[in-house]
């Protein structure tokens, strides 16, 4: 079993296919961007981006993502430059613990990747159930703004 991780070819061993993706990518891969949070998809932490649709790692597992194209948060910057989300939050000061951050990012990339030009009601829709404690919310709404204007 492959898959397509950050852009290269790479194997899915066959004692992983029953494991959650989240596992498979933290534990065999090493990518600790995406991060564990509830476990049962609610939160968004392990948010990761399959085949262009922002997908919740924990509760997807690792056979399913069988020939798919996943991208992780360590996939995102090309050529030393980080992507247009991942400045538009440096720019704004989005993070504050972090912990859901790369949840947020890999939610927001899906969303302005398919919507490039969102409104309100798109950027409420596409990031509700990425949670954030520490209430961040309005500067990752301004921030996808930001990142947004990058491409008109």
């Amino acid at each position: 079993m492959n898959l397509v991780l950050n852009g290269e070819s790479r194997e899915i061993p066959s004692d992983w296919t029953d494991e959650p993706l989240l596992h498979l990518l933290r534990e065999h891969f090493g990518l600790t961007g995406p991060k564990f949070g509830c476990g049962v998809g609610l939160c968004g932490a392990c948010t990761v981006i399959i085949d262009g649709v922002a997908t919740r790692a924990c509760i997807t597992r690792a056979a399913d993502v069988e020939g798919l194209t996943v991208r992780t948060i360590e996939g995102l910057a090309e050529g030393g430059a980080l992507h247009r989300v991942q400045q538009a939050w440096l720019d704004l000061a989005v993070p504050q613990c972090g912990y859901c951050q790369a949840g947020q990012i890999m939610a927001a990339v899906a969303l302005l990747d398919s919507v490039p030009d969102p409104a309100a009601d798109d950027i409420a829709a596409a990031m509700d159930g990425n949670l954030c404690r520490c209430g961040t919310s309005a500067r990752i709404r301004a921030a996808i703004l930001r990142a947004a204007e990058g491409v008109r």
